[in-house]
């Protein structure tokens, strides 16, 4: 650690392109299995967003609509593009296939033996909550859970955050968020927290052992 950096006790890990592959190779894949030109879905999923701020998932994860409804939003836009094709049901067609990153996965296990809390917080849409727990069964893996969609709020708003270190009982400083998008990095750290923008599993775990609190026994972490 630097000098003025305070020892990580709750790690908080994103859920997509995290935990997953990913966001923009899971979107080429869905797309290549469903015959969705990917500049078109992209399209049209800005279209959908723009009336809600422009963030592509914000009318999801909130939630602002539900999954139905921006499913049928989706299906009109991209009519409008020359794309016959039907959404609904999308979650249950998205979490099809995808894989876990059993990697980050283990190094979460092993933080959580070390006495770490470990959370997850994401900008969850309701509609896949089933999904995700399928994939990843939080039981004996997750110490909390920040979801947006029941928090009211989401990353990168600080409120996001304020929840997320209450669950953790810790003070802000003491909270790290591992995220794939720089955005919400930057928006935790304006929270307080320390941040890893993750790129692979190895690096993100490498730079975070450096953050843990130092023991005198076996293992990178006090509890």
């Amino acid at each position: 650690m630097t000098a003025g950096e305070q020892a990580v006790r709750a790690v908080w890990t994103d859920f997509g392109g995290v935990l997953t592959p990913p966001i923009q190779q899971d979107l080429e894949t869905f797309c290549r299995r469903t015959g969705i030109p990917a500049d078109a879905f992209r399209t049209a999923m800005a279209a959908v967003a723009e009336p809600f701020g422009g963030d592509l998932m914000a009318p999801l994860d909130t939630p602002l609509l539900s999954e139905d409804e921006w499913a049928a939003r989706m299906n009109t836009r991209l009519a409008a593009l020359g794309v016959d094709t039907d959404l609904t049901g999308f979650g249950e067609r998205w979490f099809e296939g995808r894989e876990t990153n059993e990697e980050w996965l283990g190094h979460l296990r092993a933080l959580r033996d070390d006495g770490i809390f470990v959370g997850m917080l994401s900008n969850m849409p309701p509609a896949w909550d089933r999904h995700w727990r399928r994939m990843t069964p939080p039981e004996g893996l997750f110490d909390g859970l920040a979801l947006s969609f029941q928090t009211g709020v989401r990353k990168p708003q600080r409120g996001m955050f304020e929840v997320a270190a209450g669950m953790a009982g810790v003070r802000p400083e003491e909270c790290l968020l591992v995220d794939d998008i720089e955005a919400n990095c930057a928006g935790a750290e304006a929270a307080g927290w320390q941040a890893i923008h993750f790129t692979d599993a190895s690096a993100a775990a490498a730079e975070l052992a450096r953050r843990l609190p130092r023991r005198t026994g076996t293992g990178p972490a006090a509890a």
